[in-house]
């Protein structure tokens, strides 16, 4: 079965537009790209720095003047690469995984009333369309989990 290109496009869209309507209306104190740096080491675990520029689209430079940016809140760890003793590797502190959270709780707490509107039926699909989201990254990233413990940020 070929899928219309249109459901891809109209999926991504829709997802990136709530993501960042909650982002929008959200209040919390961490800057929007330090932000979704700590998501990304969130999903991605400890990783070089070449790593991340490559997940975010962005240049080496770019990531570094971030990270040493959430270095000197210290939301972030810096270690040797056990792999090549030359580089280093990132990593979350608990510093960290507490202002990632505390941007989660403040995205979810503008959506949560907005979810209170909905009735049973909408919500069972709402449900249904994580499981479905899930799985296409799971089959994506070549995994068979269906559910991913981490959450995007």
């Amino acid at each position: 079965m070929t899928v219309p290109t249109t459901l891809g496009n109209d999926l991504l869209r829709s997802a990136a537009r709530l993501s960042r309507w909650a982002s929008r209306h959200a209040s919390f104190d961490v800057p929007f790209a330090q932000a979704r740096l700590l998501a990304l080491l969130d999903e991605l675990g400890p990783s070089r720095v070449s790593t991340l520029a490559a997940a975010d689209h962005s240049s080496q430079p770019t990531i570094t003047t971030q990270l040493q940016r959430l270095e000197a809140s210290g939301w972030v760890h810096r270690a040797s690469d056990p792999d090549d003793a030359r580089a280093t590797v990132v990593s979350l502190s608990d510093e960290g995984q507490a202002a990632l959270e505390s941007v989660r709780r403040a995205r979810l707490a503008v959506l949560s009333p907005v979810l209170d509107q909905l009735d049973g039926p909408a919500l069972a699909r709402v449900q249904v369309a994580i499981e479905v989201m899930n799985e296409l990254l799971a089959l994506a990233s070549g995994t068979t989990d269906h559910h991913p413990t981490r959450k995007d940020g």
